[in-house]
């Protein structure tokens, strides 16, 4: 029996093409709590790239459907960055504001940290140390730290150092560097003020 060139082709194609959507396992979307431990670790954007961008359309939906803030953090960042969509700064933007708007410390830090480098927008101290504040009184210490290198440049008013000082000195971490950085924080805040008002301070819880 003959059989054509053609058929043989067709037919190891159609193989191939059968065996590669079986090796292709479909992604589950991550749970809230999965995609809040992807960004705080800053694995958000890599982990929609490792999963070959099969959940576009689905993240889309979870951020502006279902109006979820982390998802319109990742989406936010996907669209200003171009990570599996077309970039569009602007309205990656948007979504970032939206993020913080619903209370999301992660995205109120994101703008303070943008608005104090010039990310994406035009530096503007003011407006960085006001959402840095909001997010370090969320216990986000990204932004304590952050924020205390900001007052260390002579920015900010000395009557919020013991609210920083409050948080920073109550902050958790176990990675020595970090910790190490936040000794040298305290003790730069320490000597801008009196010691009665650091040790109340230390007493005083000024976060949420």
């Amino acid at each position: 029996m003959r059989i054509s060139l053609l058929f043989l082709i067709t037919f190891f194609a159609s193989s191939s093409a059968f065996s590669a959507n079986q090796n292709m396992q479909a992604v589950q979307i991550y749970s809230d709590d999965q995609l809040l431990n992807l960004i705080k670790e800053n694995k958000h954007l890599s982990q929609v790239v490792l999963d070959d961008c099969q959940l576009v359309q689905d993240i889309e939906a979870r951020a502006n459907k279902a109006n979820l803030p982390s998802y319109q953090y990742l989406w936010g960042d996907m669209l200003a960055y171009g990570v599996c969509v077309k970039k569009d700064i602007p309205l990656g933007v948007h979504y970032m504001h939206l993020a913080a708007d619903q209370g999301l410390p992660e995205g109120i830090e994101q703008l303070g940290r943008y608005y104090h480098i010039g990310k994406f927008m035009q530096v503007d101290i003011n407006r960085a140390i006001m959402y840095l504040k909001t997010a370090a009184s969320l216990d986000n210490l990204a932004a304590q730290i952050r924020l205390a290198g900001i007052y260390q440049e002579g920015y900010g008013s000395p009557l919020d150092y013991p609210a920083l000082y409050s948080q920073l000195h109550h902050s958790l971490t176990d990675d020595k560097a970090t910790h190490k950085k936040i000794s040298q924080l305290l003790a730069d805040l320490a000597s801008k003020m009196p010691n009665k008002v650091v040790e109340e301070a230390k007493r005083t819880s000024y976060t949420n």
